[in-house]
């Protein structure tokens, strides 16, 4: 059989060195953020933005109930959740209001809310979003975050989204 002539003969010690060197290249490239005004400046980076859509008023909202909503257009369902207590991405007079769409970013299905956890959940392949952690996922085979409306209340306590934070599933961009 013959041999490739490409081959390199490495040994542990110029191993274990390249990849020390790799590693530090790596950690050096990437910045890590030091308080949460710079991750959420980094989410508000990512967002993309709508034209603003009044959802609810603040009024409409029940602690730990879902409002059943659509944002950016009736192709996608969404809720409001009132969760009671401060959040990450809340808004509001108690920074406690949120929204979510509820189509699970791994294969469509839609989400149910859990009231007694705060979750949204996937009954089709398990996938499990903490509401109180921006949407983040907690399980299953979904790939990304659940998409998060950035929220804007006014005087009235009018509830509007103007944008969202993740990919919407089914589409190749949020661009309307």
């Amino acid at each position: 059989m013959p041999r490739c002539e490409r081959l390199i003969d490495m040994g542990r010690r110029q191993f274990l060195r390249g990849s020390a060197i790799a590693a530090a290249g790596a950690a050096a490239a990437v910045s890590v953020p030091s308080g949460a005004q710079e991750v959420r400046t980094q989410a508000a980076m990512a967002r993309v933005e709508y034209p603003s859509i009044r959802l609810a008023n603040i009024a409409d909202l029940t602690i730990n109930r879902p409002l059943e909503v659509a944002f950016p257009d009736d192709d996608a369902p969404g809720v409001l959740l009132k969760l009671g207590s401060r959040v990450e991405g809340g808004t509001g007079p108690d920074e406690d209001i949120v929204g979510f769409s509820t189509t699970c970013p791994h294969k469509g299905f839609p989400l149910l809310y859990n009231a007694d956890d705060r979750t949204l959940n996937c009954r089709n392949h398990y996938s499990r979003f903490d509401c109180e952690a921006g949407g983040q996922q907690i399980w299953g085979h979904a790939a990304q975050n659940l998409p998060q409306y950035a929220l804007r209340i006014d005087e009235n306590g009018d509830i509007y989204a103007e944008g969202v934070d993740e990919l919407l599933y089914g589409r190749l961009s949020n661009v309307l």
